[in-house]
């Protein structure tokens, strides 16, 4: 009995025990915790990242050499490098100008090694660009005409004078594609003394009926209706007489050395003009059309000693310092018509720029070229009184110069440009010796029409057989 009580008080206790385990609160069976210190908490920031700029592409670089004859312009290709480095800064430009070109430029291109661009036209005594037409060593520059004018909107084509591209002086070969591209231009027609004119009441003929008259009303007063400065001066008069009296097509065809060409009506037109020009020619002329002497030839005008005389516009500068009549005032016109109402042509002389097939950089010489048909190269052109073959040309000039007269002449004429198509090399014989030379003679009396025509016929033949494929 004993020990079941003793049992039973020992479940007792054990249960109370449980019970008080039981009855703590959670609270206080936690153990609390350490608190860690607290830190400040940055905010993520939620504002929109601006886009990147982006990148400039690198603009053209590299080296670009241009050769240019220094003629009357000398001072204008350091203003244009400084403005096409204006548009190209990472363009290194060298520079290279000089009155003899040829000399300074032929030794390096002998020996492999070329400018990127050269600026020398046909025409000079050495022939350079000839002779580089002739070897076909210059690079096609079909892909200049469709680039974009830096700067603007319109293409090189755009901008160029139409009829300046896809002629003789550009477009040497067969293919159609220049290789060549017009750079100055100057009209080449008539001057005379417009003061002259309104003193004797004489009217500017428009036709050669109309020139012939006049020669005999100047006559009559001491004074000769033409004088030219040496032969080869007749160039220009020539061309535009071809396309007078028988149209672009005729003169095409005769300044390609076409067979019989000069036996036609039209050929034989042209000769009895050139002749009768000849005829009313002042008579010391021929003495004194050579290099050394032409600056006599063109006194004869200033002197009121002959109407007209053929020229470019350099005449001007050339003419600046020499002795003029009182009240001289010049005057320009076109060549006179065949027949009233007929065309009228100015021929149009151009210098022409070209990259060697060779030149390293033709990309390069292909920007700089493209950059000399913006208007902006046009107003540094027009601070130096020169043109560049674009239209408008006229505007960039200063509102005093007198090359805007002569421009003008283009508003009542129809400009003729090209010449004779490239030939190989023929001994003693060019077109010069055997369309221009003669007329010396022609004017001393010593070579009669007929003898011309004949010596025409006969080098025509030869130059033909000579074209250049």
């Amino acid at each position: 009995m004993l020990k079941k009580v003793i049992c039973l008080l020992l479940s007792v206790f054990l249960m109370a025990g449980l019970l008080a385990g039981c009855g703590t609160t959670p609270e206080e069976a936690e153990t609390t915790p350490t608190e860690a210190p607290v830190e400040d908490v940055v905010e993520p920031d939620t504002t929109p990242e601006e886009p990147a700029e982006p990148e400039e592409p690198a603009g053209p670089s590299g080296n670009l050499q241009i050769a240019a004859l220094e003629g009357a312009y000398g001072a204008l290709w350091p203003a244009l490098v400084e403005g096409f480095n204006a548009v190209y800064p990472d363009v290194a430009v060298e520079l290279v100008i000089d009155m003899n070109i040829e000399d300074v430029i032929s030794p390096s291109m002998q020996a492999g090694e070329f400018p990127d661009v050269v600026h020398l036209a046909t025409g000079r005594p050495l022939a350079l660009t000839e002779t580089m037409i002739k070897d076909n060593a210059l690079a096609d520059l079909s892909d200049l005409m469709t680039m974009t004018v830096p700067g603007e909107s319109v293409t090189v084509a755009d901008k160029i004078i139409p009829g300046f591209i896809g002629n003789s002086l550009t477009t040497p070969y067969p293919d159609g594609r220049p290789y060549l591209t017009p750079t100055f231009y100057d009209p080449c027609g008539l001057f005379y003394n417009a003061a002259l004119f309104t003193e004797k009441g004489w009217s500017v003929p428009t036709t050669w009926d109309e020139m012939w008259a006049l020669g005999d009303q100047a006559a009559e007063e001491g004074i000769a209706l033409f004088a030219y400065p040496t032969a080869g001066y007749f160039d220009a008069l020539f061309y535009a007489l071809l396309n007078s009296v028988g149209g672009p097509d005729f003169f095409a065809r005769a300044t390609s050395f076409e067979e019989g060409i000069w036996e036609t009506a039209e050929g034989t037109q042209v000769l009895d003009i050139m002749t009768k020009l000849a005829s009313y020619t002042d008579p010391s002329v021929p003495a004194n059309a050579n290099g050394d002497n032409y600056l006599k030839n063109q006194q004869l005008l200033l002197d009121n000693k002959a109407l007209f005389i053929p020229c470019g516009t350099w005449f001007v500068g050339e003419m600046q310092d020499a002795p003029k009549a009182d009240g001289f005032e010049y005057g320009f016109m076109a060549l006179p018509s065949v027949s009233a109402g007929g065309d009228r042509y100015c021929y149009t002389y151009f210098d022409q720029a070209w990259i060697p097939a060779d030149a390293v950089n033709q990309d390069l010489a292909k920007l700089w070229l493209s950059y000399l048909y913006s208007d902006a190269a046009a107003a540094i052109f027009g601070e130096y009184d020169a043109s560049i073959s674009i239209v408008g040309a006229n505007d960039f000039l200063p509102a005093d110069s007198q090359k805007r007269l002569f421009n003008a002449t283009f508003e009542q004429s129809v400009a003729a440009v090209g010449g004779f198509a490239t030939t190989e090399a023929v001994e003693g014989l060019s077109p010069n010796t055997a369309f221009f030379d003669p007329v010396n003679s022609l004017v001393s009396g010593d070579k009669s029409q007929e003898e011309w025509q004949a010596e025409i016929i006969e080098a025509n033949d030869r130059l033909r057989d000579a074209l250049v494929e």
